[in-house]
């Protein structure tokens, strides 16, 4: 077996004084898919964060396929191959939906590389949309446009931070269908979210967090058998 796509170890990160993060350690498998979940606040955001470089860890490490990149630039943690579909989508709302994804785009010499084409043959809505200002897209478009921005970084690991957040249930339907065909494909997944069912229906492991600390980990079938009160890290189950 190869290295892990991602992996946390003994991480502790800070905002100013607050201590956000404590000796967080969790391993994404190569070509699976892992829930990251927790109440808010318990420190979800914070881990993609320090992943993808931008807020640097005081103790532990980062490692992308065994390369360790903990207080690396966020730009060299992207070249590595590891892209962030951020919480609030955060696409440029000025740029058309093409501008943005051409904005992203970044080379890649494998056969199936993403591109703008490709983007539109997966989200179909945003070929409709291509010339439109982003900004005046719905919801559910713009969630398809920052993952499709995403993508066009041709990332092998790829960090989704509450896709489904503030989408009608429709909508979160194709969201996560999505992302089942982007497992299908063989990419690494780690999926924030709040919607603890829908991440168990399609999560290979599951690490459950609690006030900036791992209190739960294993395979999501494991956890679903063992019997463990769920409610009380969650708030729900």
């Amino acid at each position: 077996m190869g290295p892990d796509a991602l992996a946390l170890s003994g991480i502790d990160a800070f905002y100013g004084d607050s201590h956000v993060l404590q000796d967080v350690s969790f391993r994404l498998r190569a070509g699976t898919l892992l829930g990251l979940l927790g109440r808010n606040g318990a420190g979800k955001t914070t881990c993609m964060n320090v992943a993808v470089g931008l807020l640097p860890p005081r103790r532990g490490e980062v490692a992308v396929f065994g390369a360790d990149l903990a207080g690396a630039a966020p730009e060299d943690i992207a070249a590595a191959g590891v892209s962030l579909v951020p919480q609030g989508r955060r696409i440029f709302r000025s740029l058309t939906v093409r501008e943005n994804l051409a904005v992203a785009a970044r080379r890649s010499r494998e056969a199936d590389a993403w591109t703008v084409e490709t983007v539109f043959e997966a989200f179909p809505r945003l070929r409709e949309r291509s010339s439109q200002i982003a900004g005046y897209l719905s919801g559910g478009e713009q969630q398809m446009l920052a993952i499709g921005r995403a993508l066009m970084m041709n990332p092998r690991v790829l960090l989704m931070d509450e896709p489904s957040e503030g989408l009608a249930p429709q909508i979160v339907a194709d969201v996560m269908s999505t992302i089942r065909s982007l497992k299908a494909r063989g990419l690494s997944i780690v999926l924030v979210e709040q919607n603890a069912k829908l991440v168990f229906d399609i999560a290979d492991d599951i690490v459950i967090l609690n006030s900036g600390r791992v209190v739960l980990a294993g395979s999501a079938a494991e956890l679903q058998r063992s019997g463990i009160d769920l409610h009380q890290h969650l708030g729900i189950f």
